[in-house]
């Protein structure tokens, strides 16, 4: 009983997101994102003008 009380509790535990990491990890994909845009903006502009 116990070690199936301890094998629910670490199957909670991974379940569970922390808002601070899902909030870390959207604002890194903007950034990303942000940051290719830019890069290939760049490149476009060069080859055009």
């Amino acid at each position: 009983m116990k070690k199936e009380k301890k094998q629910q509790e670490k199957v909670k535990k991974t379940r569970s997101y922390d808002k601070g990491q899902i909030f870390v990890k959207v604002m890194a994909g903007i950034l990303v994102v942000l940051m290719l845009v830019a890069a290939t903006s760049t490149l476009l502009y060069s080859l055009i003008a």
